[in-house]
């Protein structure tokens, strides 16, 4: 079970290279195991050429501690396990520092739906976190900044799986999905939709959607009567 996941999230990792939406060592992918016992993440400060599924790292949910792996984990695990223990349906993460998701990060703006390839994908505004105070950061960086994405959502009563993805404040894009590939896939997503919105807010400040196409976007992918695409079986 262990050997598989851990080829699916070097694959993911792969794939943000692919995608043109990390450079150098910058980005990480975990993947939860369908028992929620441990979390595989990419190794901290590796470089994606030449990474394999061997250089994988296995980290207990629980206890947050190495189970199998000859590397140290991503800096940002302690973010990625707070998300897994907050949100059950959460079966991948991905973490980047793309660069027009992190303009919205940076400026500390939600990245508003604007238009229908935003709605397509994500239910709303894909929300920006309020900065960590001083002690959040110097106490446990990366865990409060779990905490600060959880507290985001929950505060807005934001569904995560409608909503798969936050902008932190002054840091950068986290997004999640059922598992590592749709994280990633939600990734690309979200980058693209930021860069979209900041050349649609150049050209007109005041753009916006109404929420009944909204509606009707999202909820002809996701939705309880969804017809977009081809049915299976």
């Amino acid at each position: 079970m262990l050997e598989e996941l851990k080829q699916t999230v070097c694959a993911a990792n792969l794939e943000l290279v692919k995608r043109g939406i990390v450079i150098y060592t910058w980005g990480n992918v975990s993947g939860i195991s369908p028992d929620k016992r441990y979390m595989v993440i990419k190794p901290s400060g590796v470089a994606y050429d030449g990474m394999t599924p061997e250089d994988m790292v296995v980290v207990d949910i629980t206890t947050g501690e190495v189970a199998e792996g000859k590397w140290n984990p991503s800096s940002d695990t302690k973010t990625h396990l707070a998300l897994y223990r907050a949100f059950p349906t959460i079966g991948g993460i991905t973490h980047t520092h793309s660069v027009h998701a992190v303009a919205f990060a940076q400026a500390g703006k939600d990245i508003p739906a604007l238009g229908t390839t935003h709605a397509d994908y994500f239910y709303g505004d894909i929300p920006c976190t309020r900065e960590l105070t001083r002690e959040e950061v110097e106490s446990d960086y990366e865990l409060n900044t779990g905490n600060v994405i959880v507290e985001t959502l929950q505060g807005r009563k934001i569904d995560p799986m409608a909503v798969p993805g936050i902008v932190v404040r002054n840091h950068g894009p986290f997004s999640w999905g059922k598992d590592a590939a749709a994280s990633v896939y939600h990734a690309v997503v979200m980058e693209t939709v930021a860069e979209m919105d900041l050349k649609t807010l150049m050209l007109n400040p005041d753009a916006a959607i109404s929420q009944y196409v909204l509606d009707k976007h999202y909820m002809r992918k996701h939705g309880p009567n969804a017809y977009y695409g081809q049915k299976k079986g």
